[in-house]
């Protein structure tokens, strides 16, 4: 992997927050308090969307490290991320935060993330997934850097489409489930313009309903075509409602209250678990293709000693086990020691576990493979997605 340069932010936070005081604050309000985050000494904070936690155990890393972790929760939404660590005091509680990636341009520019170091990462060398689909100068390098400089250390890679219960709709195949009459009523959309909008966005392009050149970046005029066909819809009636947290959409796959949801496939693994018959979609018109980053943040109070734990965790959440666990629980691409790993270990992972991680690496690839397009988490013209999406939210 080519060497990253580093880059000097220039955008200051009064300006930042201009910028996503739109939503931000509306999405912050009611939705994360800085108390939670604090955590006793000896502890890395780390605040995570709800699908990096190896189901609460963290043991091989204390073992390995002496270091306990305090996983909170953060919202997955650009501005609300902004804004929970400007305004809601992450910036001086959290460690690391594990978001879906391509943030790094707002983050950095307002100085709230640090430079990775990948010489204290040495699990990060032995990622070739890394090189394969995150190289710089590829799309996907746009979801861990920017401007030549690395900021974030990929954790998964996932490509995305939504959910259905087949009982209910029979097979399906398209995005266009969303919009089909038959369905009317019982449609769930993610409230963030970065994954309901850009999949509608690749949907009309593919079907040729809308003129749309790149629908990771739309123009102004692009993205007001997309966001009317949604309102229209909307008005008719076709969408139960917009969800918003990964518990809210497990709760609408279990409760069978949606037949149709753009949402996660660790949702789908969740439900499924719960007895529910979920499958994830395979759409002709392509996935959305996606990087989880985490972030090391500028916490202006930490120590070196504590920095040095950080960067332990980020190491180990590239490591096999973690890999391979995150994998087994949420269906997502890790790294490549996952498979094996699990293969090698019968005492932590049962065979059938092992060939469903392997089966799951298998599968990502392949959708890779296959291609769609790539989530665009800070478009060009961001303000106008802000302000189009809380005009479709308010229709």
């Amino acid at each position: 992997m080519s060497d990253f340069k580093r880059f000097t932010p220039h955008l200051n936070r009064r300006s930042f927050l201009k910028t996503t005081g739109m939503a931000g604050a509306a999405a912050l309000a009611g939705s994360f308090s800085p108390f939670s985050a604090l955590a006793a000494d000896g502890t890395v904070t780390i605040a995570d969307i709800g699908v990096g936690d190896p189901g609460g155990d963290w043991t091989k890393f204390k073992a390995a490290t002496g270091k306990d972790v305090n996983l909170v929760s953060i919202g997955n939404a650009p501005s609300a991320v902004v804004n929970q660590l400007l305004a809601g005091g992450g910036q001086k509680t959290f460690d690391i935060i594990n978001i879906v990636g391509g943030m790094q341009k707002p983050l950095a520019e307002a100085d709230l993330i640090e430079v990775i170091d990948t010489s204290k990462m040495p699990n990060f060398a032995k990622n070739t997934y890394i090189d394969t689909y995150l190289a710089e100068g590829s799309p996907g390098f746009d979801f861990i850097g920017y401007d030549g400089t690395l900021y974030g250390v990929p954790t998964v890679l996932q490509a995305d489409s939504f959910g259905y219960l087949p009982d209910k709709t029979g097979e399906i195949d398209s995005y266009g489930a969303f919009f089909d009459p038959k369905f009317k009523g019982f449609v769930a959309l993610e409230d963030n313009y970065t994954t309901t909008g850009q999949k509608t966005a690749l949907y009309l392009k593919a079907n040729k309903l809308v003129d749309i050149e790149d629908p990771a970046d739309m123009t102004p005029e692009e993205l007001k075509n997309v966001i009317d066909f949604l309102i229209e819809k909307k008005k008719e009636g076709q969408f139960r409602l917009i969800w918003s947290g990964f518990e809210q959409g497990v709760n609408l796959l279990t409760s069978q209250e949606i037949y149709v949801m753009d949402c996660w496939e660790p949702m789908v693994f969740v439900a499924r678990d719960k007895g529910v018959n979920v499958e994830y979609a395979s759409p002709k018109e392509g996935y959305l293709l996606w990087a989880m980053a985490a972030y090391l943040v500028n916490n202006p109070d930490r120590s070196d000693e504590e920095t040095a734990a950080a960067y332990d965790l980020l190491n180990f959440m590239l490591g096999p086990w973690y890999g391979a666990k995150i994998t087994g629980m949420r269906g997502y691409m890790t790294n490549p020691m996952a498979a094996e790993y699990a293969a090698a270990h019968p005492e932590e992972f049962s065979k059938e576990e092992a060939d469903k991680i392997a089966a799951i690496d298998a599968r990502v690839k392949d959708k890779f493979a296959y291609g769609g397009t790539w989530q665009n988490r800070w478009p060009t013209h961001v303000e106008a997605y802000e302000e189009e999406w809380q005009r479709f939210k308010a229709a």
